[in-house]
């Protein structure tokens, strides 16, 4: 994958023309895959893929596309200098852009994170003997991630990464549903069983007679993967800078009128964990970490070059699209064997669906409770709940009704493989609140 980019990169500047730029961008994996349905494999197999992004700058004028490739590189050149072509003529078309950015930057780097994963063969033994049963329905995704970037200029990136997934629901006789994923880099055979086992736990939870519960505010228990679901609303008009100078981010009022959140809760972009790329697709590298909320005070925004230059301000080298790509909430002191107790009576999420924001400006967000959600009274778990909505805003929920959080975090990853295996993953712990606002 790397010496097929580089290859690709090298050719591909050689050809350009008198004032023209040029940034390539590269998406890569190698994934193994193994999809499971009544805690049976059903389908396996492995998916080695590629596509090359084109960023091409013109008089003041660009053009974007991408390619896939197959791996041999006269056929991948080829190719590649067809769509130069088209794209320089395309390009002459377009209107001219104010804030284009043109690559300047000359750094190169690489980085290559070994993980410890199953190997093909290892998976069966691994994984099916703690499904056993259950009924357990899902997707096992495996392998290494590449991730490249050059420009004209003679910056150039590569960076490549192990990881695993297994995302999968537990499913009850009458359909009720536990969703969990166990994700990282190190495979931990122990760790695996033990999160199954908890899921199964919850799955024997389940099979009691559902109960509904009024709308209201109750005390309540968030798990990780509900929080994780939270925070990425954080990347739709959030945290981006461009978001707030338009009046378009619920973050405006911590920014212009002096808002905060509770001083228990920041949130970090944070890259030391080394499962997601510094660089982005214009070639420029984020600091390691990137303090956004700190105590419950705004600290930065994400701003990407052309933001910079449009509000002439610093750019912190964010994505285009100013989103979170490797959220870090901090820790608290909240241990998980006292969760129930320090709940008392109220509910327990252990996942949120379906979130958009009702109030941008107010901060507002709205969703759906799903899968195991519980009613719980006097420190134990009583029965779980029919499936309601909730909205409230982060200035409550974030603010003074953050009454505790987990001392430990968890790594929720971006699952989706709509193209391909994301590198994107939210860390974050649970969170206890003194109040939290069921609708219907």
């Amino acid at each position: 994958m790397e010496q097929l980019f580089s290859q690709l990169s090298a050719a591909m500047m050689a050809k350009l023309q008198a004032d023209e730029h040029l940034g390539l961008s590269f998406d890569g994996e190698n994934t193994h895959f193994t999809r499971f349905s009544q805690a049976r494999i059903r389908q396996s197999g492995a998916v080695e893929q590629a596509n090359l992004g084109f960023n091409l700058i013109h008089d003041g004028r660009r053009v974007t596309s991408s390619m896939s490739l197959t791996g041999n590189l006269d056929f991948d050149l080829a190719t590649a200098l067809q769509e130069l072509s088209r794209l320089r003529a395309e390009v002459i078309q377009l209107p001219k852009d104010p804030y284009l950015i043109v690559p300047q930057s000359k750094e190169v780097s690489r980085q290559s994170h070994q993980g410890s994963l199953l190997t093909t063969s290892e998976c069966v033994d691994a994984l099916l003997p703690a499904m056993q049963g259950v009924d357990l329905a899902g997707l096992w995704a495996s392998g290494r991630l590449y991730k490249g970037s050059a420009n004209s200029a003679g910056g150039s990136h590569w960076f490549s990464t192990d990881s695993y997934a297994i995302d999968y629901s537990l499913i009850t006789a009458d359909e009720k549903m536990v969703k969990a994923t166990f994700a990282g880099s190190h495979w931990n055979q122990a760790d695996y069983q033990a999160f199954l086992q908890d899921s199964i736990d919850k799955l024997a939870l389940m099979k009691k007679p559902l109960i509904r519960i009024e709308p209201g505010a109750y005390r309540t228990f968030i798990a990780s993967a509900g929080v994780a679901e939270i925070l990425g609303m954080f990347s739709w008009s959030g945290l981006s800078e461009a978001a707030i100078q338009q009046g378009e981010s619920a973050f405006g009022k911590m920014r212009n009128e002096g808002a905060v959140l509770s001083p228990i809760f920041s949130l970090a972009e944070d890259f030391t964990n080394g499962m997601v790329p510094r660089f982005n697709d214009n070639g420029e590298v984020a600091a390691d970490r990137l303090e956004l909320i700190a105590k419950g005070k705004l600290e930065n925004t994400l701003i990407c070059s052309r933001s910079a230059k449009e509000y002439d301000t610093s750019c912190n080298f964010a994505a285009e699209g100013e989103y979170l790509r490797s959220p870090r909430m901090a820790t608290g002191d909240l241990e998980e064997k006292e969760i129930l107790k320090a709940l008392g009576t109220g509910i327990y999420l252990s996942n949120l669906h379906y979130l958009n924001w009702s109030d941008m400006i107010g901060g507002r967000i709205t969703g759906m409770t799903r899968y195991a959600c519980f009613w719980v009274e006097n420190g134990a778990i009583k029965a779980p709940i029919e499936n309601m909505r909730f909205e409230d805003s982060i200035y409550q929920f974030l603010g003074n009704n953050l009454e505790a959080v987990m001392a430990t975090a968890q790594v929720n990853p971006e699952v989706g493989t709509y193209h391909s295996r994301s590198f994107s993953a939210t860390t974050c712990p649970g969170i206890l609140l003194k109040s939290f606002r069921l609708t219907l």
